[in-house]
């Protein structure tokens, strides 16, 4: 006689947004994964059309409230490349301490109240400040921080207002800047205190290769510019990005899952890809500290992705106090520009990976088309590959764990999933008496893989 068993989870938590999840197997051997995303589309492409181009990056940094600027800074260097704009070092180097604010903000909250409640079994930050109530507020300062350098280059520290197309409607003044150096000077020695109390976790046995894809420049660590490369040996211009990946729609979900155009492969953005890649463009004491704990790269295990996020933090805090300490306000700053007609492309590195923006627009600089690749999207297919292979290993009597699992590779991602949308309701069928199938209602069907994927 058929046992059937259902787990729902209504939606997972501590992550940006809601969806679900799918899993069918035959005993202990994964036979489907869908990861469904069911946020209602939110039209952004589509209703950029017909608006001049000078109101697309605010309306851009309405995409998301954790990474604003990534969408924005995206958005200004495809639209600047059509109209002939080639900013100035000091506005390239202001663009890139934003950049730091918005990763010391966004890398400081996950590591601390998203993900590290993993790692001791409580279902919060606020659980987890109970145990270890100095990380926390250590996390929570170290985010204070990034929000305040937004709010001072920015304008604000959620969808900041002060970017522009040739670079900023008004440069800081330099006393403003520098009142920030002690607390960067803490953030440092704060953020390496981090990256070291987050390597001494105990992580899963969990390892699969994987492509991973990011930006690579050849003097910095990647944030706003470079070529796309790969663990793989992809290197390429960003404006090739369209003719080596594309998006496709699957049914189960609102989002558009990425895969390689040539063998329809997954891959992997983020953190982990940016510093399996661009490891010797670290600043040097995210360098040393990768060396003091033992960091291997390439690294395949998704769940240490928290300590790639922790090495970025203090790249960030450091490269930011180079900058804040160097910094002399320029009477220029913004560029002009006219209109023409044109299309133009940018990749940039949001805290959660490649976000790549395309644009075409018309000589009275009015938006024809626009297309936004988010890294969640990109990150999807991999996420349910991850799923197929982990999910074998954690099978046990008691489904709120296997659901309680699933949510925490899954958030080890960092998924902004309303940005994806153009998640964790968990159902686990088991059928028949001797096969077994786990069902999560969520969005994209995989293909079985191999043995591999069975115990």
């Amino acid at each position: 006689m058929s046992e059937t068993r259902t787990i729902r989870v209504e939606a997972l938590t501590r992550v940006e947004g809601e969806g679900g999840l799918v899993v069918r197997l035959t005993g202990r051997c994964v036979d489907d994964v869908q990861l469904s995303i069911y946020e209602p589309p939110r039209f952004f492409e589509g209703f950029l059309r017909g608006r001049p181009v000078e109101e697309v990056p605010d309306i851009t940094a309405r995409i998301c409230g954790i990474c604003p600027v990534a969408y924005q800074m995206t958005a200004v260097h495809a639209l600047e490349k059509p109209l002939g704009v080639t900013v100035t070092p000091e506005i390239r180097e202001l663009r890139r301490l934003l950049y730091c604010g918005e990763w010391i903000e966004s890398h400081g909250l996950h590591m601390h109240l998203l993900q590290a409640p993993d790692f001791f079994g409580v279902a919060s930050g606020i659980e987890l400040a109970g145990r270890f109530p100095k990380e926390v507020t250590r996390g929570l300062t170290l985010k204070k921080h990034g929000n305040t350098l937004l709010e001072i280059l920015g304008g604000r520290a959620i969808h900041p207002v002060n970017v522009a197309i040739g670079g900023f409607y008004r440069s800081p003044s330099k006393d403003a800047l520098q009142r920030l150096i002690p607390s960067f000077e803490w953030g440092l020695a704060a953020a390496i205190e981090a990256t070291h109390w987050v390597a001494g976790f105990e992580f899963p046995e969990f390892s699969a290769e994987r492509e991973l894809v990011a930006l690579q420049h050849p003097d910095e660590y990647p944030m706003n510019e470079g070529d796309v490369v790969s663990s793989r040996g992809l290197h390429i211009p960003v404006d090739q990005f369209k003719a080596t990946f594309h998006e496709h729609h699957v049914a189960h979900s609102t989002a558009l899952h990425a895969l390689r155009s040539a063998d329809q492969g997954s891959y992997q953005v983020g953190p982990l890809a940016r510093v399996s890649l661009n490891r010797d463009r670290l600043s040097e004491s995210a360098r040393r500290v990768a060396d003091e704990i033992g960091f291997e790269t390439p690294c395949y295990n998704p769940f240490k992705a928290i300590i790639a996020r922790g090495l970025e933090l203090i790249h960030a805090f450091e490269e930011g106090l180079q900058i804040l300490r160097r910094y002399q306000p320029q009477k220029l700053s913004r560029l002009p520009y006219r209109h023409q007609a044109g299309a133009g492309c940018a990749a940039t590195e949001a805290p959660r990976g490649l976000i790549f923006h395309r644009y075409e627009m018309s000589e009275t600089g009015q938006i024809l088309t626009a297309e936004i690749i988010p890294p969640t999207s990109q990150n999807q297919r991999q996420i349910e590959l991850d799923l197929m292979r982990w999910i074998p290993s954690i099978l046990v009597d008691d489904e709120q764990q296997v659901a309680d699992d699933c949510e925490r590779l899954i958030r080890s991602y960092d998924p902004c999933i309303s940005c994806s949308t153009h998640f964790l309701r968990l159902q686990l069928v088991r059928s028949p008496a001797k096969e077994a199938t786990i069902q999560i209602p969520s969005p994209t069907a995989v293909t079985p893989a191999d043995s591999e994927m069975c115990e």
